[in-house]
């Protein structure tokens, strides 16, 4: 990323003008740059929770299609019963390893 800033001014600044709109726009690039990766991480992490919700969006859509295809029979219940807990095990530990900030579920 490249900035250029040119000042004019009527008369010659004072060193100590100068030296301040230095400091400002090196502070400026700085808090740019930690921006920039914040924004690029923040963009990994929507990428990667995307995966996920459309994993379970798959899981839950299907499921209806599950139930209406299996026989019912005990066993086949009790076997769509277990299904259910392992992939719902598997849902809650990928929400769990990726807590919101604050800890606060959404509200909907």
């Amino acid at each position: 990323m490249r900035l250029d800033v040119v000042v004019h001014w009527g008369e010659p600044l004072p060193r100590e003008d100068l030296a301040w709109i230095k400091a400002a726009i090196k502070q400026l690039l700085h808090e740019v740059r930690a921006m920039s990766a914040n924004l690029d991480r923040l963009t990994t992490e929507v990428t990667e929770m995307r995966g996920a919700v459309d994993s379970a969006i798959v899981l839950i859509n299907g499921l209806a299609d599950v139930i209406r295809e299996t026989a019912p029979t005990e066993e086949a219940l009790a076997a769509l019963a277990d299904s259910l807990d392992a992939q719902a095990a598997d849902l809650g530990a990928a929400v769990s390893a990726n807590p919101l900030p604050g800890g606060e579920p959404p509200v909907g």
